[in-house]
C-alpha cells in the first residue's frame, strides 16, 4: 500500500468521522435541549459537510460518503481499485465520529439514526433524489475544479443543507451510507436500514449513468482538482 493511498484512507477517515461527529451531534443535541428549529439543524449539515471538505479536498478529494465514490468511479470520474481504500476510511471514520457522540451525550436520540417517518416507498425515493443531487453536485466540482474563489466547494455541502432542511423531519436527510450505519449500529436502532444503505447507492449511480465526463484524465479527477479555468 502506497504512502499516497494511506493519506487517502487517512483524509476519508478523519473527514467522514468530523462530517459524523459534527452532523449527528446537531441532531442529537437539538433533542436535548430542544427549541432547535430546522434552519440551525440544516446550518450545522452545511458545516459538517464544508468544514472536512476544506480540510482534505486536496488529499482525497473529500468524497466523505460511499455513494458518492460509487458515483464517481461508475462514472470513470477516478479509478475503480482506489474505491476500497475511500470505503475503509469512510465507514471507519463514520463509526468513530458516532463514538465521539456517544462518549459526549450517551446513547441519546439513538446518536441520531435515521429513520423513515413517511412510506417507506417515499422515503426511498427522497433519499435516492437527494444523493442523485448530491452526486451531481460533486461532479459539477470534479469537472470543473474549484475555481479561483473556492465558491464551487460549497456545492455539496449547500446540497447536504437544503436536503437536511426539506426531507430531514421525514427521512433524517442521510444521503450517505456510512452516516447512517454507524449510529444505527452503536444504537441498535435498524428500522429499515435498509432503506438508507439501498436508496442512496442507487440515486448516485443513476446521477452517474445520466452524467458522463466528456474526457477522463483520471489523474486530474476528482473534487479537489484545481482548474485551469473558469
Amino acid at each position: 500500500m502506497t504512502a499516497g493511498v494511506l493519506a487517502r484512507i487517512g483524509a476519508e477517515f478523519g473527514g467522514t468521522a468530523v462530517l459524523v461527529g459534527i452532523g449527528t451531534g446537531s441532531v442529537v443535541t437539538a433533542a436535548r435541549v430542544g427549541h432547535v428549529g430546522p434552519w440551525e439543524i440544516a446550518g450545522a449539515w452545511f458545516l459538517a459537510v464544508l468544514i472536512p471538505i476544506l480540510l482534505f479536498v486536496r488529499v482525497s478529494g473529500a468524497h466523505l460518503n460511499p455513494a458518492v465514490t460509487l458515483a464517481l468511479a461508475t462514472s470513470g470520474r477516478v479509478s475503480w481499485c482506489e474505491t476500497p481504500a475511500y470505503f475503509v476510511g469512510q465507514f471507519s471514520g463514520a463509526f468513530l465520529g458516532s463514538f465521539v457522540v456517544w462518549g459526549t451525550f450517551g446513547n441519546f436520540a439513538n446518536l441520531g439514526a435515521t429513520v423513515p417517518h413517511t412510506s417507506l416507498v417515499g422515503a426511498f425515493g427522497l433519499e435516492a433524489g437527494f444523493t442523485a443531487a448530491l452526486a451531481g453536485a460533486v461532479f459539477a466540482l470534479a469537472d470543473r475544479g474549484e475555481g479561483a474563489y473556492r465558491w464551487r466547494l460549497a456545492l455539496p455541502p449547500l446540497v447536504v443543507g437544503v436536503s437536511t432542511f426539506l426531507i430531514g423531519p421525514l427521512t433524517g436527510s442521510s444521503l450517505n451510507p456510512a452516516r447512517s450505519l454507524a449510529p444505527a449500529i452503536l444504537s441498535a436502532t435498524y428500522t429499515d436500514l435498509w432503506v438508507y444503505l439501498i436508496a442512496a447507492p442507487v440515486g448516485a449511480l443513476a446521477m452517474a449513468i445520466a452524467w458522463r465526463p466528456r474526457t477522463v484524465d483520471r489523474l486530474d479527477r476528482g473534487p479537489g482538482r484545481v482548474s485551469v479555468s473558469e
